[in-house]
């Protein structure tokens, strides 16, 4: 049985803050690797790399399977939504689009999931604090995603809709882990990557190999570090943290993960933040913790009677 939650201490912020830094610099690695692998090796390498990383904690931890058909169908189809197809839409769509306008949309995720849970359950509906976010979500999306429209239908549309596609992904998978709950967080992580990496080598294949002499070192060192940190390690560290101080808490760091991304897009690689970008960068992350800091307030209350 797990340990009760506990109110974070300040290692547990600085924990937090580091995963939030390394969630956001996937978006940076991936668009300095992608020109030289393409989006389907590289999706294939951090995922088989992580699976690497992550089997030994698997096997410490006490292997754990599903224990009949229907679970197994959960494992492989969570596989394809939560790995295979959204790493490679970020990954294509990053050929096209700067790291911080990926990490910006797909820290929209949040605001997806509220809006398929008011219609998916029962007790998570819209109440003003919710539906004040999905507006201020929305609108910055409209913001970035409009400005494309108005141009042309253009690659750099699509490599947009690919990454809310992927968005959506993350949100239908999460709301399969909860159908899946009897499995050890961990344990169902590693086989996911398990059979996620199997199905991108296949597929790999299937589009051939890329030219290995002409990628460079660097790029070298930056599919092993997207394999090792954003994908590997950093799945480890969430369940670890998710476990000491909550989901809750959990997430108002990952709120963040759009402001890095955008900011070390702007740094390293020199991405022009436009006004459009600046502006729905503040609507999301203010939406974000409009939402979030609301629904701590009332677990609070619901704590305290």
């Amino acid at each position: 049985m797990s340990p009760a939650i506990r109110p974070p201490q300040l290692n547990d912020y600085i924990l937090l803050l580091c995963l939030t830094i390394i969630w956001s610099s996937a978006f940076l690695a991936i668009k300095i690797a992608v020109p030289e692998t393409g989006p389907v090796w590289l999706a294939a390498s951090r995922v088989t790399i992580a699976f690497l990383i992550t089997l030994p904690w698997f096997l410490w931890r006490g292997a754990v399977f599903p224990t009949n058909r229907r679970d197994w169908t959960f494992i492989i189809v969570l596989s394809f939504i939560n790995i295979t197809i959204p790493f490679l839409l970020i990954s294509w769509a990053q050929q096209f689009i700067d790291s911080g306008v990926s990490a910006m949309l797909l820290g929209t995720t949040p605001f997806l999931a509220l809006t398929f849970n008011h219609f998916a359950t029962n007790d998570d509906k819209f109440n003003s604090a919710k539906l004040i976010a999905v507006v201020f979500g929305f609108a910055g999306i409209s913001l970035v995603v409009g400005e494309g429209v108005m141009d042309q239908l253009d690659e750099s549309w699509l490599a947009q809709a690919a990454i809310i596609a992927a968005a959506i992904c993350y949100v239908c998978s999460s709301i399969m882990v909860r159908k899946l709950s009897a499995m050890p967080p961990t344990r169902m992580t590693t086989l996911v990557m398990g059979f996620a990496t199997i199905q991108l080598i296949t597929l790999g294949l299937i589009d051939g190999f890329p030219d290995i002499n002409s990628i460079s070192t660097n790029t070298w060192m930056t599919i092993l570090y997207l394999g090792i940190f954003p994908t590997g390690l950093a799945a480890i560290l969430r369940f670890q943290l998710i476990r000491k101080i909550g989901a809750s808490y959990f997430s108002l760091g990952l709120n963040l993960i759009p402001v890095f991304g955008v900011s070390l897009g702007a740094i390293v690689l020199g991405e022009k933040v436009s006004w459009t970008v600046a502006l729905a960068l503040l609507l999301i992350v203010s939406g974000l913790f409009i939402a979030r800091l609301k629904a701590s307030a009332s677990n609070a209350r619901k704590q305290n009677t």
